[in-house]
């Protein structure tokens, strides 16, 4: 299962590097990173459909286990009830059959036994007599087994309901506690398709200004098309830093579980002027996304050679895509403090203090650089504490 995790820091910033990220070298790439990931979300989808199915499955099986229990307790009830019934039959008739016996004893030696047998009329009315004081005995003792019988068949019962009961416990505990994992499962799913979302609106962006930009430029908007070719990229000859002044409070590489693609740069409030670091084009933007805020990526070329700069936790993002950028503009202003951070209730949930995500790939990407193509920026070096005091410091270590 994939998982989206974001860990808010104390610090400023933490590691950005979408989980999507790929060259995209044509039309054709960004038509399939789309496609890509609306299938991701459909499947994302079901398997949040399928989890809240089966919760109201066993939400459902918990209701009729505990039907079951009551019914079950009600049945032990009634069991007890009738043990104690037929125990109080029993002493009942062990009382009156021992009176019949202490009678018997009591008689059997005297005139009125003898007068009440030898008063029958013939030998067979005697016989009867006999057999009568002997069958009031008999019955009394048939009665007394029977209700002992069923007393033991009671109790049986009763223990088989009490283990039933028992198992009905454990039965509903085990559903109760699947219930929390699919509701959990079910709740990280939306919480995963709600990501996806977000990366759909960028992606689908991406594509509609790039086959805008391809479209205006050649002529053509087929797969095929490079998007190398759809660009006005202006040449440099040299780096500026993205800013006037800053101290880098965070380094590239791996933290906290993930990579940090870019240098952090503290010590500008919000609202500070960011620069182009090098002349080029706007090759997409990302607004407001849960991490990084609002992002822009930039399209250059130095020395011949290509690369991708990108500035993330903008507080206002003053380009478009396509524009033509030159190391005087402004793309934008610092955000990441307390406008658009998720610790003071802004919507961007991987920065506590305003900063500037500041970072350079070799290679043009209109969207998430990926971490192979990442490099430090070129005058700057990869440790915390560095200082600048102008945009034409170049560090040369």
């Amino acid at each position: 299962m994939k998982k989206i995790i974001l860990v808010i820091l104390i610090v400023l910033s933490i590691g950005i590097e979408d989980v999507w990220a790929k060259d995209a070298e044509t039309l054709g790439d960004l038509r399939k990173a789309y496609n890509d990931l609306l299938y991701e979300k459909q499947q994302s989808d079901n398997k949040s459909a399928a989890a809240k199915r089966e919760q109201a499955e066993k939400e459902a099986a918990i209701k009729q286990a505990q039907k079951d229990l009551a019914m079950a307790e009600m049945e032990q009830n009634e069991a007890q009830a009738d043990i104690e019934e037929s125990n109080l039959k029993i002493e009942a008739l062990k009382k009156e059959s021992e009176k019949v016996l202490q009678y018997m004893q009591q008689v059997q030696g005297q005139n009125a036994y003898v007068e009440y047998v030898t008063g029958a009329t013939s030998m067979t009315e005697m016989i009867t007599r006999i057999e009568a004081v002997k069958q009031v005995s008999g019955y009394i003792q048939d009665t007394v087994d029977n209700l002992e019988e069923e007393i033991k068949k009671n109790e049986e019962l009763v223990r088989t309901l009490k283990d039933k009961q028992a198992k009905l416990d454990k039965q509903i505990v085990s559903y109760e506690e699947t219930v929390k994992k699919l509701v959990a499962n079910a709740a990280e799913f939306d919480k995963y398709s709600n990501s996806i979302d977000e990366k759909l609106v960028s992606a689908k962006k991406i594509l509609d200004e790039n086959v805008k930009i391809c479209k205006e430029n050649l002529g053509k908007t087929d797969d095929s098309v490079k998007l190398s070719d759809c660009s006005k990229v202006p040449v440099n000859g040299t780096w500026l830093k993205p800013l006037k002044y800053g101290v880098i409070t965070s380094t590239i590489g791996y933290r906290w579980g993930s990579y940090h693609n870019a240098i952090d740069i503290g010590g500008n409030s919000e609202g500070t002027a960011i620069y182009a670091a090098a002349a080029g084009q706007v090759a997409s933007i990302m607004n407001r996304t849960s991490c990084g805020g609002n992002r822009v990526y930039v399209y250059v070329t130095v020395n011949g050679v290509k690369y991708t700069t990108f500035y993330y936790h903008l507080l206002k993002i003053n380009v478009k895509v396509g524009d033509i950028v030159d190391q005087n503009t402004v793309i934008g202003t610092v955000g990441g403090g307390r406008s658009t951070s998720s610790a003071y209730g802004g919507y961007d949930t991987c920065t506590t203090g305003a900063h500037l995500h500041f970072g350079v790939a070799k290679g043009w990407y209109p969207y998430h650089v990926g971490s192979g193509y990442v490099i430090t920026p070129p005058g700057f070096p990869n440790r915390e504490g560095y200082r600048f005091t102008s945009r034409t410091d170049f560090y040369k270590g």
